[in-house]
């Protein structure tokens, strides 16, 4: 019997790719759903900044990301100019179906090859390459766009507050560096359920930090 899983993530994070070239690692039973969503939306639903938003740890992110590619011994090369308006992406992959050989072919595109994220230039090509003659038709379609709407929706409905995240069981994992936890959590999920997880699960706020307006 499968088990399944729900991926969210967006173009737009060189995090996602990373861990979305990681899937092989993932067990043969497991069925991943995989569901662009609009990062932006999720930031703008939980009032907080993306990494690239924050000019120190803009930096930090894409050498973080460069250093891990190599380490992984993937392609990598950072798109011309980030962040980038990942419609385009996003509603090509809706488009096709989220198939993993569209969303990895996507991928490449962006961040193995470094080309632009969002021009529709960029594209065409590509999407000719993955059948689709007309891009401005296909990413222009009302039910492709109603499906970013909805997967992004239901993600922030979700507790979703950042790409790439897992959700299996309704448990959330968030971030490249949760693989090896998802894999652990795979392999013994009661053991996410009891003791310290239980606690820190339920843990109380002890205080909060005033909104700053400096």
């Amino acid at each position: 019997m499968s088990r399944h899983a729900d991926w969210y993530f967006d173009f737009i994070s060189p995090f996602a790719y990373l861990q979305f070239l990681q899937f092989d690692r993932l067990p043969p039973d497991l069925d991943v759903a995989l569901k662009p969503v609009l990062f932006a939306g999720l930031l703008g639903h939980w009032d907080q900044k993306g990494p690239a938003e924050i000019p120190a740890k803009r930096v930090q992110t894409y050498r973080t990301c460069h250093w891990l590619a190599g380490r992984m011994g993937v392609p990598f090369k950072t798109p011309p100019a980030h962040p980038f308006n990942p419609l385009v992406p996003l509603r090509l992959s809706i488009a096709l179906g989220s198939t993993p050989a569209v969303v990895g072919a996507i991928y490449n595109h962006i961040w193995g090859q470094g080309n632009d994220g969002q021009s529709p230039d960029s594209f065409r090509a590509l999407a000719a390459s993955l059948g689709v003659e007309d891009l401005e038709a296909a990413t222009g379609d009302p039910a492709v766009k109603a499906t970013l709407r909805t997967n992004t929706e239901q993600a922030i409905e979700r507790g979703v507050f950042g790409v790439p995240t897992f959700i299996i069981d309704d448990e959330l994992f968030w971030g490249n560096d949760a693989t090896d936890m998802v894999l652990d959590y795979l392999a013994e999920p009661a053991s996410f359920k009891t003791g310290e997880m239980a606690r820190i699960s339920d843990l109380p706020i002890a205080t909060q930090r005033k909104q700053s307006r400096l």
